[in-house]
């Protein structure tokens, strides 16, 4: 029996876990893709088809990029050996080693410090943090970029904060040169049907939609988002409360699982940050 594709109203219902959402006011494949967003923890083992992985590349270089400096670069991982060591330094996260590829998204300053070097020209603005600000957001808009197209292909995807747990180890497995620092790791793969991932609903937009001015948000909309992730956290077998999950997150140096280093990380890997 063939499933009918659910209206953009459901779409935008499962988004928000609103039992009476709004019309979108305009709908196309693209704007299903991205409010169909799931994150997908198990996986299949069967590879990626071929030219899956430079077509997730060409779109993540169609993102755009600050002045044009285009100051990442991304690693495949597909050996499973080396997929299984960063994984374990990445909070020993299972679907690191089940997918068929893990792409290690970084702020990459050592092209153009290369570029000055053979010129024999400074560059001492890299040395600044917003340079490296530039870099680290250059390489979240181009992996962004990439995530959908994956998930435009059919494809589950996962973010990997935790690579950041050990910079200096991670560094060493991909073997980057000074000014090159992992940014995110992003898992991509088959989904195994058998998990079931669902879309988690976000904040209600009167939490964070401005207009003109920022308005402290309500406690009002916070108590409602409580009560409706509450039913996604239940079915996922999770803590209930997603207002006691962040401030845990965010309670204690101890709670960032080693990215309270991150400053000291970064300039021993070449980013000074004045």
């Amino acid at each position: 029996m063939t499933q009918t594709a659910p209206s953009p109203d459901q779409v935008v219902a499962q988004r928000y876990r609103d039992p009476a959402p709004a019309t979108p006011a305009e709908w196309n494949p693209v704007l299903q893709v991205l409010h169909e967003h799931r994150s997908v923890r198990r996986y299949l083992p069967e590879p990626l088809p071929e030219g899956v992985l430079e077509l997730l590349i060409s779109a993540a270089q169609s993102a755009p990029t600050s002045s044009n400096l285009q100051v990442w670069s991304v690693v495949a991982v597909r050996d499973p050996q080396r997929r299984a060591r960063l994984a374990a330094l990445a909070g020993d996260q299972e679907q690191i080693r089940q997918a068929p590829l893990l792409l290690v998204w970084t702020a990459d300053l050592a092209r153009l410090r290369g570029l000055a070097a053979a010129r024999g020209v400074p560059l001492d603005g890299a040395d600044y943090l917003e340079s490296s600000y530039v870099a680290f957001l250059d390489a979240a808009l181009a992996a962004q970029n990439a995530l959908v197209a994956a998930e435009s292909l059919g494809l589950g995807t996962v973010y990997i904060g935790a690579i950041r747990n050990n910079p200096e180890q991670v560094a060493a497995e991909l073997e980057l040169p000074s000014g090159v620092f992992a940014v995110v790791g992003l898992v991509v793969g088959r989904p195994d049907p058998a998990e079931d991932a669902r879309v988690k609903p976000r904040l209600p937009q009167a939490a964070v939609l401005h207009e003109e001015t920022y308005t402290p948000a309500r406690l009002a909309d916070i108590d409602d988002y409580e009560q409706r992730i509450a039913q996604f956290y239940a079915e996922q077998d999770l803590a209930h409360s997603w207002i006691d999950r962040v401030l845990a997150r965010l309670g204690s140096a101890k709670a960032l699982k080693g990215r309270d280093r991150l400053r000291e990380s970064l300039a021993a890997r070449g980013f000074p940050l004045y």
